[in-house]
């Protein structure tokens, strides 16, 4: 069977690069169409030739932004057989966040011309299942959430001696809350903050930060893991929005490379799916008082069933693909 795993910008997403590695394991004939551009125009012309050149058995196309692949659909039988659609983020709800309904109204239309045309729907988390199973009530769905590699534990160095500092790691912008983080130091100022990560606004956002705030920019992966193990607590500092119900422990994966690497974890605007050791999720409001209190605290030791790795997904990715080409 060949596969042909689809994307926008596949080199920059996680879940496609490990569903990749996965069906290699499996003994599937893999290929990843990668693009030099991002207009969605000139990757759709692109991705479209290539379909009807190397017609695949089955196009895995991983959603956001769903506008480029509407056409997809029509290209059953003359390009590939079969289709899966990875439902691994509401667009439509995060556009409606920025743009208003009408765009949310657009590009749910289109999240539903794809889940309508797919054999088979994978998914990160039972919200997002509901929510993709609104769009098509009748298909198969498989959640197969976002845990890292168990490979990710060996990266970084560990040993330089831990720090009594709080991490932050992801894009520097209001969506992931930076606003509300540098409040919280700023309400703090004897706790070291620390922020791993940058954005095209990023030096806006930090020019007047607090002296207790310290910015590495964005840094290599294993640079990452070696930061977040010499910290004391991790923070996800999300504002309750529409986006909430959507964004849960098993979708976001950083909050599980924190809890992997055995950390504290602090995290709002976000919904709890299972209970995690050393994971509290608290509201926006609510996050300063919760940071005060973990700081004193050591995490709990983790036990082999604590942990969540990519790894685990491997018989659900096998099963989706026993069952797509039934």
């Amino acid at each position: 069977m060949k596969i042909l795993l689809l994307a926008n910008q596949p080199e920059k997403t996680t879940r496609l690069k490990l569903f990749e590695a996965t069906l290699k394991e499996l003994g599937y004939e893999t290929a990843v169409p990668r693009f030099d551009t991002i207009n969605w125009l000139s990757i759709a012309r692109k991705a479209r030739h290539i379909i009807l050149k190397e017609r695949p058995d089955v196009v895995h196309l991983f959603n956001v932004p769903d506008i480029i692949y509407h056409w997809l659909p029509s290209l059953r039988g003359a390009g590939f057989k079969r289709l899966i659609y990875d439902y691994r983020s509401p667009w439509g709800v995060e556009t409606g966040l920025r743009f208003g309904s009408a765009s949310r109204r657009l590009c749910e239309h289109f999240e539903q011309v794809l889940a309508d045309a797919a054999d088979l729907i994978t998914t990160v988390n039972t919200p997002l299942k509901e929510k993709v199973g609104g769009y098509a009530p009748d298909k198969e769905i498989h959640v197969i959430p976002n845990y890292p590699s168990k490979g990710f534990l060996e990266q970084g160095d560990n040993s330089s001696p831990a720090e009594d500092a709080v991490i932050f790691v992801g894009r520097v912008c209001e969506q992931e809350g930076i606003d509300i983080l540098l409040r919280v130091a700023k309400d703090l100022p004897e706790q070291e903050f620390w922020i791993v990560g940058g954005g095209p606004f990023a030096w806006w956002y930090l020019a007047k930060r607090a002296n207790n705030v310290r910015s590495f920019g964005w840094q290599p992966h294993k640079m990452v893991a070696a930061l977040v193990r010499r910290a004391r607590v991790c923070i996800i500092p999300r504002r309750e929005n529409a986006l909430t119900p959507y964004s849960t422990d098993k979708s976001i994966w950083k909050l599980n490379e924190y809890l992997d690497l055995g950390k504290l974890v602090v995290a709002s605007g976000i919904t709890l799916e299972e209970e995690r050791k050393n994971l509290r999720v608290v509201r926006s409001s609510e996050l300063r008082r919760a940071v005060e209190e973990c700081i004193g605290r050591e995490p709990e030791r983790m036990s082999e069933k604590d942990y969540r790795f990519w790894e685990s997904n491997t018989e659900r990715i096998k099963e989706v693909y026993e069952r797509v080409c039934e």
